[in-house]
């Protein structure tokens, strides 16, 4: 008996002892966050992909990482003629990108995007997206509206230093809004609405000034785009059929003595050179305008071509009177197309999810190299409103070294028409005596007889990681 009892205790004692053990365990494996709350815990394991930082958890629900971009622009501008302004060479930090993302469950992600170039801050993407029912995404915040081929592809990805001038002037970027997007395979579509831009703290201070003082809407944009991707099952080719179309009303983010006005308006080159010769100034009295936008891309192995076209109809409230007559609508447009090809072995890769291509892969060790060619053209030029016309002609060469460094270097001549002098103004009538008239019978000429023509020689560091 004593035996038993003895043995009893001991058997009590072992599984009091074990369970303050376990409740110990228990205890320490809770944790809180800095507001007091039990929060759940997932170990997470690190790895390098292709150059960039990424934690994942191992069932792959979450995943966080960081998308960081640095590019080194220098560019040198000769050939223009010495009676106009000349032009100063120059370097720049073009982009010094800073991104987090993360995928917090299967079906929610969110990122968060800002750019320090040259010491100024601005805000890039900024957004949240479900992805939990079948063949549809969800997205709200800002970020680029799916308009453009050439605007939406990355910048890390872009063939050329700068995008063409009618992308830069007309494709919708960064807005904030929300927007549907469906990916069927071979098929392709996106639908949002958006409102003002929201880059920096100016824009912000327009917004809150036309609001504050005078009460106004942010206005909006509605933007669709459909896009059919034949043989998207193949690697090694493919072909992108897009179209798109954008209505648009004008936006609070503009100064408030210009709000109801638009400006179209870019830089021919690079970054570098901050003259905008092809500029409308800003055109008062705007109910709305429409954009509207054809693309077309093939690629075959290292070759790949991409082109678009884009239109831009801006209707306003009241018309204005022009030599042939009164109109209440201005149209402006422009295209390009390009060509490249990976002279080592080198394959092109497009991303069928996005409907644009990616980063290619190289045919040597050593990396690859990729030569293009690239013809733009834009014009401003739509009586009333005379902003200027141009062209140019460009050359690349780009130069893989890895996943993560790319050297570009690119030539580019610019031909512009004799409007092409900055902030285009309405051409008016003038009576005898000079004092403008309302008849609109006769068109100040500029005072160019020929436009700013030159040459520009620049190069891109770049980094990605």
């Amino acid at each position: 008996m004593k035996h038993f009892l003895f043995t009893a205790l001991a058997l009590l004692l072992a599984c009091s002892a074990f369970a303050q053990v376990a409740d110990s365990t228990e205890k320490e494996q809770i944790r809180y966050n800095q507001y007091g709350v039990p929060v759940n815990r997932k170990p997470l394991f690190s790895e390098e992909r292709n150059g960039v930082l990424v934690f994942e958890s191992r069932n792959e629900d979450y995943k966080i990482w960081l998308d960081s971009r640095v590019q080194v622009d220098g560019a040198a501008f000769f050939g223009e003629n010495p009676d106009y302004d000349p032009i100063g060479n120059g370097v720049s930090i073009r982009r010094a990108r800073f991104a987090v993302k993360a995928q917090v469950t299967k079906d929610w992600y969110g990122e968060v995007d800002l750019d320090f170039a040259n010491g100024i801050l601005e805000l890039k993407d900024a957004f949240l997206m479900y992805s939990g029912i079948k063949n549809l995404e969800i997205q709200a915040g800002n970020f680029k509206e799916g308009f453009s081929m050439e605007s939406t592809t990355t910048s890390r990805y872009l063939p050329f230093m700068e995008r063409p001038m009618v992308v830069q002037t007309f494709a919708p970027s960064r807005h904030i809004g929300a927007q549907l997007k469906t990916n069927l395979n071979w098929f392709m579509a996106a639908a949002g609405v958006f409102f003002q831009a929201v880059e920096d703290a100016e824009i912000r201070t327009n917004v809150e000034d036309n609001n504050k003082d005078y009460g106004r809407s942010t206005g909006y944009s509605v933007t669709a785009k459909v896009v059919a991707m034949p043989f998207y099952q193949d690697r090694h080719k493919g072909l992108h059929i897009g179209l798109a179309g954008s209505y648009r009303t004008p936006k609070s983010d503009m100064a408030t003595s210009e709000f109801g006005g638009v400006r179209y308006s870019t830089r021919t080159a690079t970054s570098i050179n901050r003259k905008k010769y092809i500029d409308t100034d800003v055109i008062k009295d705007v109910h709305h305008d429409l954009l509207y936008g054809a693309e077309l891309a093939a690629y075959f192995g290292g070759l790949r071509m991409q082109g678009e076209y884009i239109g831009n109809l801006t209707f306003l409230n009241n018309p204005v009177p022009t030599v042939t007559g009164e109109t209440s609508r201005l149209y402006f447009s422009g295209w390009y197309a390009h060509v490249g090809y990976l002279l080592f072995g080198g394959k092109q890769r497009y991303n069928t999810h996005d409907g644009e291509f990616t980063q290619p892969s190289r045919g040597r060790n050593w990396g690859d190299i990729e030569i293009l060619f690239r013809y733009d053209y834009l014009t401003l030029n739509s009586a009333p409103v005379y902003g200027g016309s141009g062209q140019n002609y460009s050359a690349g060469l780009n130069y893989y070294i890895n996943n993560n460094i790319k050297i570009m270097l690119n030539y580019m001549y610019s031909d512009h028409d004799r409007f092409a002098n900055g902030k285009g103004k309405l051409l008016v009538g003038h009576d005898a005596s000079g004092t403008p008239t309302k008849d609109y019978t006769k068109v100040v000429d500029s005072p160019r007889t020929a436009g700013v023509d030159y040459h520009t020689l620049s190069v891109r560091f770049e980094i990605d990681f």
